[in-house]
């Protein structure tokens, strides 16, 4: 009873509900599973010693040394490997877990120095052997699972639910900006187009004009020419000539009959 007592306050003091105990516990399990092989390795790398090398009654220093050697190069072999697998499954876990919570656009962060805080770790020690030493006889929970399921909890599935829909109307947003800016820049492209085009029209028109007013000088000029050729032009300027000069006579005549000041 009071061991069962124990788990109980040992459960509460991680804050964790139901779901998510049964997910430590199993995790719990996989790793002693794994602590418990490799420390049979670990004896059994004594165990060869012993058998294989502690034949003899007596050793000198040097064998002794030569003896401790191997077995620390043995050991320190093992103990690296299992470290190694340590940290890599945890890498696989957190993987898991982050996997999980980007379907929901979630971001989750972690705090590294909880990792060493010596009140925390005792408190998972106490709900550890709370656990394993009153549930020996109890049976396997969710040893094994397909693949992590989506949070189904009405208040957190409602506000994920809520959050996600959010997020859909964002992306429709972001899309329909995104094709109204595209439209905006065709638009733009085209009037750009087609000022280039009116400009360059505009450029043609100017250079035909020019070419159209030179033509018409050099049609006036050749019309004049032919004008002055022609025996209409010579009489009207012979005639003009002839007026010309009656009218220079009587100015000098009249000027014979002016007073003088």
């Amino acid at each position: 009873m009071d061991t069962e007592v124990a788990s109980i306050l040992a459960i509460a003091e991680l804050g964790l509900n139901e779901h998510h105990q049964n997910e430590v516990i199993n995790y719990m399990r996989f790793a002693r599973s794994k602590r418990g092989l490799r420390l049979k390795t670990v004896d059994s790398c004594f165990q060869d010693l012993k058998e294989s090398r502690l034949v003899d009654e007596t050793f000198t220093a040097d064998e002794v040394s030569e003896v401790l050697s191997g077995l620390q190069t043995v050991v320190h072999s093992e103990v690296e490997s299992e470290l190694i697998d340590t940290a890599c499954t945890n890498v696989l876990l957190l993987r898991q877990l982050f996997s999980q919570a980007e379907k929901w656009y979630l971001k989750l962060q972690t705090d590294v120095s909880e990792l060493e805080n010596r009140e925390l770790l005792e408190q998972v020690a106490e709900f550890e052997k709370a656990e394993f030493t009153s549930s020996t006889k109890k049976p396997i929970i969710d040893i094994i699972k397909p693949k992590l399921a989506p949070l189904n909890e009405g208040g957190t599935a409602e506000l994920l639910n809520k959050d996600f829909i959010k997020a859909q109307d964002l992306s429709d947003l972001e899309n329909t900006v995104a094709a109204l800016k595209s439209e905006f820049q065709k638009t733009l492209n085209d009037k750009t187009e087609n000022q280039k085009s009116l400009e360059d029209s505009l450029a043609t028109a100017k250079h035909d004009l020019l070419r159209v007013q030179e033509q018409l000088s050099m049609a006036e000029k050749e019309l004049e020419k032919k004008f002055q050729q022609t025996a209409a032009y010579r009489n009207m300027k012979e005639i003009l000539t002839k007026k010309n000069d009656q009218i220079k006579d009587l100015r000098k005549r009249l000027a014979k009959y002016e007073p003088e000041d």
